[in-house]
């Protein structure tokens, strides 16, 4: 039985706002579906029945790994659009502020002055050490030309850094497909990403997979590091429900390949600090014991749900921002206990903010421009970012008007924490060029090779005419051998085997293979210099 979800009504939004909201949140999809029942993390293969050894690395692996370091990044998304004026008060215009929430505002001798200009509220004070200690960063009016006010849609907008075109992947996803070209056959030893939440958010997905180990909770990550598994199949019903399930749980086991090394990391350290019991504590608390365990993992992403304060926003949001200043801190803390904290950075990320005005439900409704938040001693200081939007410019849907493009947060991340080439970031940013912001993040690159001219195979599945291509874009001139596989590992035979000249090939799968193919999943896997790339194909 599903129940419907409701949102209350505001006196600023129309019907079709409501009715578009509420579609979104109705929304499920297959990926949604399976994340959902626990079947969402990493899988390797056996093909022929024989286990795959490491591959030599891609010209652009090299380029990436050269760049590597231990910095980890915990990514904190606050689900819903958070209300960024409640967040970072500006008391350098509280009048005008004052006017335009006049029930919701915050009272200024309830409000912690983080600088003259800019304050918080006093149950965040959780971060007044924090800031004190220069370990917080805020940039102001965080936000992309013409804001969509979909949640979904610009919640895959910052995922995929795409704001015109749908764009399939996400930042992490296309970085990671370029690092493991044959992660769906031959996956590293360390789960490259771990995602609590967020079902469905495309942030860490490539052209073929995910590259998260993605839980829908903390619980099903606290199961996994306890156990080493994420289902029980020892106590189940002795019927033939009970034997359907062990099957189901068994198969869900099996692909989380990475449910031992996380098991290892958690109980090879402890929390330091007493964590709250609220949603992004809970969470928070397992990624620093992963961290703290050695698991290697360099980009988490937390999910702090409840954004979305069309109505009861005081108390709504109170709830949410004290468990996210508290945790902050507790999470620093503990990391310092181990020696830690300098390696981790962490970031604030929302689909959008919310309107400069409360509206009729003592909320606020979907807007634009909001402040991003960092936090960690690698920032090197306290300070604010950019400038903050004008309160009383609005555009055309009554919002504020961004000063700073995500994209260039990301930028500065990639290039500036994780160290890499420009010519790389620019390249999992979609070819775009964004500006570095000063964030106080220092690195010294450890390559200055040139990797705008990085030779490297391209292919792509391709579906015409109810066949299916394979097409390839040769770089060099080499010796390529194509293999099928079904998709529990089994050869299946091989579509190319011979010396190919720089140029584009098209191999149609069935003819190619000279056996009856059933409809179905696949997976190519080509050999190449010693370099190995896989991907998913679908037989029609």
């Amino acid at each position: 039985m599903c129940n419907n979800h409701h949102i209350p009504k505001s006196s600023s939004s129309s019907k079709e706002e409501k009715h578009i909201h509420d579609q979104e949140h109705s929304t499920w999809n297959r990926r949604s579906f399976i994340q959902a029942l626990g079947l969402a993390g990493a899988g390797s293969m056996m093909l022929a029945n024989n286990a795959i050894s490491a591959s030599k690395p891609s010209p652009l692996s090299v380029a990436l790994s050269q760049s590597d370091n231990e910095n980890i990044l915990v990514i904190v998304r606050l689900k819903g659009g958070n209300d960024g004026l409640n967040t970072i008060v500006p008391v350098y215009d509280y009048a005008t502020y004052a006017n335009l929430r006049p029930t919701i505002r915050h009272q200024q001798n309830d409000l912690i002055n983080l600088n003259a200009d800019f304050a918080i509220p006093n149950y965040m004070s959780s971060l007044e050490s924090v800031w004190g200690d220069g370990n917080m960063k805020v940039i102001h009016g965080v936000g992309y030309p013409q804001q969509n006010l979909s949640h979904f849609r610009s919640s895959e907008i910052w995922a995929s850094t795409d704001d015109i075109n749908f764009e399939p992947t996400g930042w992490w996803g296309r970085y990671f497909e370029d690092l493991y070209p044959d992660y769906l056959i031959n996956p590293p030893e360390i789960p490259p990403a771990i995602q609590i939440g967020s079902i469905g958010n495309l942030v860490f997905d490539g052209v073929d997979t995910n590259y998260a180990f993605s839980v829908a909770n903390p619980d099903q990550l606290a199961n996994v590091a306890v156990n080493g598994a994420l289902h029980d199949i020892i106590n189940l019903p002795d019927c033939v429900y009970g034997d359907k399930l062990f099957f189901m749980r068994s198969m869900a086991n099996t692909t989380f390949t990475y449910a031992g090394v996380i098991h290892d990391a958690y109980v090879a350290s402890n929390n330091a600090v007493s964590y709250s019991n609220e949603e992004l504590a809970n969470q928070m608390a397992i990624v620093a014991r992963m961290i703290k365990g050695g698991l290697g993992t360099k980009v988490y992403m937390v999910t702090l749900n409840g954004f979305d304060t069309h109505a009861n926003q005081v108390d709504d949001h109170r709830i949410l921002l004290e468990d996210l200043a508290d945790t902050m801190k507790n999470f620093y803390d503990d990391l310092t206990a181990s020696g830690m904290q300098d390696k981790v950075l962490s970031m604030t990320i929302s689909e959008f903010g919310r309107r400069p005005y409360e509206n009729g439900s003592n909320g606020t409704d979907h807007g634009a421009a909001s402040p991003v938040m960092l936090f960690g001693p690698g920032l090197n200081g306290s300070d604010f970012v950019g400038s903050h939007p004008d309160l009383n410019t609005w555009d055309s849907n009554d919002n504020l008007i961004p000063s700073t493009d995500f994209r260039n947060v990301y930028s500065s991340v990639l290039t500036d924490w994780f160290c890499l080439d420009p010519s790389v970031v620019n390249m999992i940013l979609l070819n775009q060029n964004y500006e570095n912001l000063e964030l106080g993040l220092s690195c010294q690159t450890l390559s200055s090779a040139d990797f705008n001219d990085v030779t490297r195979l391209s292919h792509v599945a391709v579906y015409k005419n109810d066949r299916t291509y394979i097409e390839l874009q040769m770089p060099l001139t080499g010796h390529i051998d194509i293999k099928l596989y079904d998709v529990l590992g089994k050869e299946i035979g091989t579509l190319k085997n011979e010396v190919l000249f720089p140029g584009k090939y098209s191999i149609d799968v069935k003819a190619a293979i000279r056996n009856r193919l059933s409809y179905g999943q696949y997976i190519y896997r080509i050999a190449l210099g010693g370099q190995f790339y896989s991907k998913s194909i679908l037989i029609k």
